[in-house]
């Protein structure tokens, strides 16, 4: 009778230990954890692209070609945020996200192009420390109207050059669409007059004009002030420093190319890149 009572106590005990066990699973299951981003509004960089919890995500100039350049130490500094199941917020195009697989075979979640990752410094949600930090990390944002790229220049003849646009290794700060696609200013181009566009779609498709509707978000180590828009042809196009910016076709909208850098005479600069040191247009 002891022996039956006994086992009916053993019966129940494990009865509850298994449902508690079976609930715990369920509420530890990744399946179930919500992941994704979202747009948070943040006092200083306005509408910022985060993580669900509200931690803020990064973008890496040397990343303009699509691939991740953070490896080893660097990823210490500035983990890779990746969500196999992403669930996108209101105000953010599920389009605009991807995935790549990096060198070390981790997975990292991209947006328009650029991988994403935390700042080890973020201790909480609403920091965002790591913003212009050496000039190449920039907290994400959707509306960017440019970017900032930072990697070594190759032009159309597979030389290297410098920022000056003469041969030369140098990794070479410029702007970039938001997508990484590099843009180009015209020596012979005046204050905020194109002096290049003809409106004659063969010849203007060399070198593209750079359309902006309205201006947006601007990487934080440039002055939003120095970029304006004019009116070509009925087409609207930024200029930075009274600079017109241009895409060069050969470059085919492929991010990272830089080939316009040695077009159309090697070492001339006639089509340079353009970054904070670009001195304003003559007039």
């Amino acid at each position: 009778m002891k022996a039956t009572k006994f086992g009916a106590l053993c019966a129940i005990v494990l009865l509850f230990t298994s449902l508690y066990s079976c609930k715990d699973d369920k509420e530890d299951s990744p399946s179930t954890k919500e992941t994704g981003v979202k747009l948070t509004a943040n006092a200083t960089f306005g509408d910022i692209i985060t993580d669900n919890e509200g931690r803020a995500l990064y973008f890496f100039s040397n990343d303009a070609n699509g691939s991740s350049s953070c490896t080893g130490g660097c990823l210490i500094a500035w983990p890779a945020y990746y969500s196999e199941n992403l669930k996108v917020g209101t105000g953010l195009n599920s389009s605009d996200f991807g995935t790549i697989t990096r060198s070390d075979g981790a997975k990292q979640t991209t947006y328009k192009g650029w991988p994403l990752y935390y700042y080890q410094s973020d201790t909480k949600a609403g920091d965002v420390k790591g913003d212009g930090v050496t000039d190449n990390w920039f907290v994400a944002k959707a509306d960017y109207t440019v970017m900032i790229s930072y990697t070594q220049l190759v032009g159309n003849d597979g030389v290297q050059y410098n920022s000056q646009g003469k041969a030369g290794q140098e990794f070479s700060q410029y702007l970039t669409d938001a997508h990484g696609n590099t843009l180009y200013a015209f020596i012979q181009d005046r204050f905020k007059q194109n002096k290049f566009t003809n409106n004659d779609p063969t010849h203007d498709a060399v070198w593209p004009i750079f359309p902006v509707a309205t201006i947006g978000s601007i990487p934080s180590i440039l002055d939003k002030s120095q970029f304006e828009l004019i009116t070509v042809f009925g087409k609207t196009q930024l200029v930075y420093k009274g600079n017109p910016l241009y895409y060069f076709g050969a470059d085919n909208m492929q991010r990272g190319k830089t080939l316009g850098i040695s077009v159309p005479v090697p070492g001339a600069a006639i089509w340079p890149i353009v970054n904070k040191n670009t001195a304003t247009a003559a007039m």
